[in-house]
């Protein structure tokens, strides 16, 4: 399980470590990952570390206090290394002081933005030491022509914990922002290296760890990983029948959007679940291409027994089927029409588990605001959403949130691809998901391990071409077996 945690709590461990630690050993420890990582570029970009072009581009504090520590490391072996100082009467002493001794050229960032700019320009290595993680709002002023040069050189950008200018505690982006190829982050990832949009300007993400005695309870966010997801897909016993397995129901589909009824069976076949039981208009599409579901016209409160139901995708305006289904007591999945249909109320009134999943636009016409601002603030957004209808919420996106009403760490997933952003492919995601939770998953397990393996999926039916929402479906069952296969070691 990958973890993160607010700057808050960081800030706490650090002085909790620093206590027991001599004078600068946290620094050192800091400094040497941050080292070592950008050895490894240097490597890779210019073929060695002796003779490469370093410039470090160092604000006041701790973080630039890194920046320069590591790069006094790279000059010790061979690197021609140049700090540009955004504010030399606040520059880490230490820092300076180990550059110089190693060799390193001191020049004023800001005074001297043109011979900077040309420094960049020149380099093999950008090292972003501007900010650190306690930072607020977008660059300064005075930084942004050296981010805008790092951005035009041909220079790899590796930034010191976050890329300059991001929040770290919510993953905004609110002004100018360093671009990084590769974050070096230290002691545990930050929830901005793992949340849109601010993951983006992330780059690849490598964790250092500087021995951080960090609570686990007090995690903000969560990713599983493969073995973590392994341990949670619901496999059958000897014993297991179809009902032991759980039966799922699908409300959806309608005349005019039959084929969401089409690829919400799809995805609730492939997800563990015994049955699937498909109630709505559409049952002769469905029936036509998954002749082993269960197909009834009498609607959800005759449909036969089902462990969850699935209710809204294609659905256009059947709000009757929609409230059925919310006075079922088990436990239910809510998307697309359903999202627009259900009473609030009726929401907060269920007992049984619920799991809404919005995409942006659906999330923002619950909460009453612009797209824009849940897109920007994703991670508020999501814990909103699941303290307002007390239920828990899968937000998608680039990177997936899942949040549940009770609190405690949000999930977060990153398996997924662009490609992924197609028609119908939500359907699949909610039947899925809605599978899992009939086999007995909680909310918030169902969700995060669907989203991981629908985004797998993706990955899978893409490779890197158009793919539609039926080869995602066709594809879950690779994904699993991708997942269960790290489990046994294969």
């Amino acid at each position: 399980m990958r973890t993160a945690y607010s700057v808050e709590t960081v800030r706490n461990a650090e002085r909790e470590l620093m206590a027991r630690l001599p004078e600068g050993a946290l620094m050192q420890r800091a400094a040497a990952g941050l080292a070592a990582a950008c050895a490894q570029v240097l490597a890779r970009v210019a073929g060695r570390v002796y003779g490469s072009r370093v410039v470090l581009l160092v604000g006041s504090g701790d973080n630039g206090g890194d920046a320069l520590y590591a790069g006094a490391r790279l000059a010790r072996r061979g690197a021609g290394v140049t700090a540009l100082l955004l504010a030399p009467e606040r520059a880490h002493a230490g820092g300076l002081a180990a550059l110089r001794r190693a060799g390193g050229r001191v020049t004023d960032g800001g005074a001297a933005s043109g011979s900077a700019g040309e420094s960049i320009a020149r380099a093999d290595l950008v090292v972003d030491g501007i900010v650190g993680i306690g930072g607020k709002g977008g660059l300064r002023e005075a930084a942004v022509p050296l981010a805008d040069a790092a951005a035009r050189s041909r220079a790899a950008v590796v930034a010191v914990d976050l890329p300059s200018g991001v929040d770290a505690d919510t993953g905004q982006v609110r002004g100018d922002v360093v671009r990084a190829d590769l974050t070096v982050t230290f002691g545990t990832h930050k929830p901005g290296l793992l949340i849109d949009p601010a993951r983006e300007y992330a780059g690849a993400v490598r964790l250092v760890d500087i021995g951080l005695p960090l609570p686990g309870e007090a995690a903000e966010l969560e990713a599983l990983q493969h073995a973590d997801v392994a341990r949670l897909l619901p496999v059958p016993a000897g014993e297991s029948d179809k009902y032991r397995r759980g039966v799922v129901g699908i409300a959806a589909g309608s005349a005019r959007y039959p084929g969401a009824a089409v690829l919400a069976v799809a995805g609730a076949l492939r997800g563990g679940a015994g049955a699937v039981r498909y109630v709505g208009p559409a049952g002769d599409a469905v029936i036509a291409r998954f002749p082993e579901t269960l197909v009834s016209d009498q609607g959800p409160e005759r449909a036969g027994r089902v462990q969850a139901w699935v209710v809204g995708p294609g659905a256009g305006d059947d709000a009757a089927t929609v409230a059925q289904v919310l006075a079922a007591e088990v436990p239910v999945l809510i998307d697309a029409d359903g999202l627009r249909l259900a009473d609030a109320d009726a929401v907060r009134a269920r007992t049984a588990p619920t799991l809404m999943t919005p995409h942006a636009g659906e999330a923002a016409a619950l909460l009453g605001v612009p797209r824009e601002e849940v897109e920007g603030a994703r991670l508020a957004s999501v814990r909103e959403l699941a303290a307002r209808y007390g239920a828990t919420v899968l937000l998608k996106g680039s990177t997936t949130l899942v949040a549940s009403a009770k609190g405690g760490p949000v999930r977060v997933n990153a398996t997924g691809t662009s490609w992924l952003a197609t028609a119908g492919s939500g359907d699949v995601l909610s039947g899925l998901a809605g599978s899992l939770l009939a086999a007995g998953l909680s909310a918030v397990d169902a969700g995060s391990v669907a989203a991981y393996l629908h985004g797998l999926a993706g990955r899978f039916a893409a490779q890197g071409a158009p793919a539609g929402a039926h080869d995602v479906a066709a594809a879950i069952p690779r994904a699993w077996r991708d997942v269960r296969g790290a489990e046994r070691g294969a």
